[in-house]
């Protein structure tokens, strides 16, 4: 999945909407199969978080806030779920609370 790597690419862009738009596809797909739903909502996170932050920088800050708790209720899969881009998924946590602490 290279949806993960573009993902990552654009938040250290600072393209979050970007962000967003590179797993909507792969999120859309995974969150059919109950074998890959905790995968789903990893996925569902990670956009959530880069639309926080886009959302923010429009001077939205009640839904950036709100969009934000969504990255925060699914991001304890990332430590949890055993997947092939477990170690891409820790990495753009990372770079999402960084640029959470830039820009929130």
């Amino acid at each position: 999945m290279s949806s993960i790597d573009d993902f990552i690419k654009a938040v250290e862009n600072n393209d979050f909407v970007e962000g967003h738009e590179v797993l909507e596809e792969d999120w859309k797909r995974l969150k059919k199969d109950l074998a890959t739903i905790d995968e789903s909502k990893i996925l569902k996170g990670l956009i959530n978080g880069s639309t926080a932050i886009a959302l923010k920088l429009r001077g939205k800050d009640g839904g950036a806030d709100r969009v934000w708790d969504t990255f925060e209720k699914y991001k304890p899969l990332i430590e949890t779920t055993p997947c092939q881009n477990s170690e891409k998924y820790k990495i753009a946590k990372e770079l999402l609370e960084k640029k959470k602490d830039l820009y929130m």
